[in-house]
């Protein structure tokens, strides 16, 4: 067993300290607020179960594990009353308080246990982000709770038919390619639909938390990371309901239009690190301009928007979903692979244009794996740039169907000056 210096040991003890106070200052702070005084206390009591840990892990370095057990042990007794003392009292109790205390208890001990494989900096960092995940926990109580009220029930069922899928089905997937020209792969496929499906499901819940209270323009650039296309046609279709929403279905639709970009970064990005910065310059100037032209407009009018109803999302959990998404997927990146195989670089380019017209993340997806595999960076970028132009021009051709020409006029002066600015980068990217 190494021996810890003086100056290691002293920093251990602050960094515990350190660490309880954090946790503590929370504690303190919630019992003020809610005028409901518990019996483990607070700024002063949570600094010192953490010195208790850290004193336990230092006397092991000489007594052995017993140390930190005994402590372990008194404390679980003591917070075992407490807790009782509580219950008798009828103040309904929750076990929040006593876990953290818990946990104060054996971050302090981290801060000096023997025989860790971790460095000094690297232990110091550890207790003090799970110290702060504590704090963060502790007084997100409120808007954790009244999150979970938000999720339906449907939810639920689906969230955990794609955790059965992403993590039972998934991994018995062979991992090897089927079929001709040597391109389906049943594990990147169903590897895909879990990328897909995860980051739509962070839009999802940012929209069900947040944007149903922040108005559209924010329900639009979150709502772009479930579906740009479901924004435009909600979106749309209300300004035939009602009129005095054309402004605000406008700068919903753009703002969602421009975030679909800074999503395709995102994938690209996690699949092919390489290809993103050849792809940055088209899909960054497409995103820029068109938050640019939505913030005009908004600020333009915004004494005038009206109120309205948020845009609705399907989970993007369900299994169906998912399911099409990786048929799609397959079937984009079979007819791409062909078309490359059979026409050249033009091919590749008509398949992109015509997956575009549907949806961007197969056919981006496509591209980074054929760059992994040696297609030029400049051809995978130009014909995921095509895509995101084809599926951008869709948008407009539906804000004008559902929409009508008012809408249109807004969002082909917005999304004329997207694809403007992503065609302009891509030509001086060449």
């Amino acid at each position: 067993m190494s021996t810890m210096s003086f100056e290691e040991i002293f920093l251990g003890f602050l960094i515990a300290l350190a660490a309880g106070s954090l946790i503590g200052l929370e504690r303190e702070q919630s019992r003020v607020l809610e005028k409901k005084p518990g019996l483990i206390g607070g700024v002063r009591t949570f600094p010192l179960i953490a010195l208790a840990g850290a004193l336990s892990a230092l006397i092991a370095h000489a007594a052995g594990a017993w140390a930190i057990a005994g402590g372990l042990l008194v404390m679980g007794l003591f917070l075992a009353i407490s807790y009782y003392q509580e219950w008798s009292r009828d103040l309904a109790p929750g076990v929040t308080t006593q876990v953290a205390a818990l946990i104060t208890f054996l971050l302090g001990v981290l801060a000096l246990l023997p025989g860790l494989p971790l460095a000094t900096a690297q232990r110091y960092l550890l207790i003090v982000a799970s110290a702060s995940v504590v704090m963060a926990l502790l007084s997100f109580k409120a808007p954790l709770h009244h999150a979970v009220e938000r999720v339906s029930e449907d939810d639920i069922y689906a969230t955990a038919k794609f955790v059965i899928l992403a993590l039972v089905v998934l991994p018995l997937l062979p991992d090897r390619t089927v079929g001709p020209l040597d391109v389906l792969n049943p594990f990147n496929i169903g590897l895909m639909i879990v990328l897909i499906a995860g980051i739509s499901f962070l839009g999802y819940l940012a929209t069900r938390i947040i944007g149903e209270r922040q108005g559209l323009a924010v329900t639009g650039i979150l709502g772009g990371l479930v579906s740009s296309t479901a924004v435009t046609v909600s979106l749309a279709g209300r300004v035939r309901e009602s009129p005095r929403v054309l402004t605000l279905a406008a700068v919903g639709i753009l703002t969602a239009s421009a975030t679909m970009f800074v999503r395709i970064l995102a994938i690209v990005g996690i699949i092919d690190l390489g290809l993103l910065p050849v792809l940055l310059w088209p899909l960054g100037a497409m995103a820029a301009s068109g938050y640019g032209v939505a913030l005009a407009f908004y600020l333009s009018s915004r004494h005038d928007l009206p109120e309205t109803q948020p845009v609705s999302h399907r989970n993007p959990f369900e299994l169906r979903a998912a399911l099409q998404f990786g048929l799609f997927y397959a079937c984009v990146i079979f007819v791409a692979k062909a078309a490359h195989t059979f026409l050249g670089d033009r091919g590749l380019y008509a398949s992109s244009v015509l997956a575009g017209t549907t949806e961007v993340d197969a056919i981006s997806l496509s591209m980074a794996r054929f760059h992994l595999d040696g297609l030029a960076a400049s051809t995978a970028a130009t014909a995921i740039t095509l895509a995101a132009v084809t599926n951008t021009a869709v948008k407009a051709g539906l804000a004008f169907w559902l929409g009508g020409s008012g809408l249109a006029t807004r969002v082909l002066l917005g999304l004329g000056a997207v694809l403007g600015a992503g065609g302009l980068a891509l030509m001086l990217a060449r």
